[in-house]
């Protein structure tokens, strides 16, 4: 099976590289013997498209092309799908390995893998071993979240998406359209930038807020994308981190080791309570509400206020 699975992948791939114009499913079925022995239509479009996406996951540039007719044709342009020499000196392919070693115990294990073999036969030196231990720390990305890789895959293709999303103030999650850009690590936290199309504006989300399947739709993207995506300066900013005030918090002992850790000043209350001076910036009164009774707002005014209302929203439900 696998044996005959690599030789339609081949004959496709030489289609497909050897077409001068888009070829139409029904000709790229007519030319390959194994489309031909498919038992049905059903039948031969599983298996092409799964053949397709294959392609794609092995670096094949396949482009889909309508006609006057309206009739979709695919090809692989050459100049698309030819690399230049790629010499990489001992520190670029020691990063490289680097990168690969993060990926080693997530979903994107395998990706790595291949980028690297991609890379060999490219023209990577074979004396050079990507994977050489080039010091005593191994870092690791964790990705525990099942939506990251569909996310991933969808930021990849640019394929608009939509899910369920659970903001921290809200007691219900609620759908989002989302056109998904970057995926981006923070603090052992992921984030998704990308276009929410129900609110018309550029939006970042926490994965692990996501709440069951991320599913795919069709159509293009309405919002130009960016050149560069901040992901990590707005969660930033969310958190605190350009903060030019401070506010003054009472925390139960023994919680809120985040806040403790952001802490300017701490002072022990007794009975169980301790006083904190923490930054003061925007997006803090949503991170204070996810500590629920265990945090009180003495100053300033403003955030209290925020806080409180905040909280008798969650209440409300």
């Amino acid at each position: 099976m696998a044996i005959a699975k690599a030789e339609r992948l081949m004959n496709l791939a030489l289609c497909l590289l050897g077409t001068r114009r888009p070829l139409s499913k029904r000709e790229l079925r007519e030319s390959i013997e194994a489309y031909l022995e498919a038992g049905s239509d059903d039948s031969f479009n599983r298996m092409f498209e799964r053949d397709k996406d294959d392609l794609r996951e092995l670096g094949l540039v396949i482009e889909t092309v309508e006609n006057l007719d309206g009739e979709v044709g695919y090809l692989a342009r050459r100049d698309s799908n030819r690399l230049p020499p790629i010499a990489l000196d001992a520190e670029e392919a020691a990063a490289l390995g680097l990168a690969a070693k993060v990926w080693q115990q997530a979903r994107l294990a395998g990706a790595a893998s291949g980028a690297l073999q991609k890379l060999r036969a490219a023209g990577l030196p074979e004396d050079v071993d990507p994977y050489e231990a080039h010091g005593a720390l191994e870092p690791r990305i964790p990705v525990h979240e099942a939506a990251f890789e569909p996310l991933m895959l969808a930021c990849r293709d640019r394929r608009p998406v939509v899910f369920d999303y659970r903001k921290a103030t809200a007691a219900r999650p609620e759908q989002r359209h989302v056109e998904p850009w970057a995926l981006e690590c923070w603090r052992g936290h992921w984030y998704l930038a990308g276009w929410d199309r129900d609110r018309g504006a550029e939006r970042v989300f926490r994965l692990s807020r996501i709440t069951g399947k991320v599913r795919s739709r069709s159509g293009r993207f309405t919002a130009e994308i960016p050149d560069v995506v901040t992901v990590r300066e707005t969660v930033a900013s969310w958190a605190g981190e350009n903060a030019d005030r401070s506010a003054l918090i009472r925390l139960r002992t023994d919680a809120g080791y985040p806040l403790r850790a952001k802490a300017t000043a701490v002072r022990e209350l007794g009975d169980g309570w301790d006083e904190l001076e923490i930054p003061y910036g925007h997006g803090l009164d949503a991170w204070l509400v996810e500590f629920g009774p265990d945090v009180v707002v003495l100053e300033p005014a403003e955030l209290r206020a925020d806080v409180v209302d905040r909280l008798r929203a969650v209440a409300k439900g």
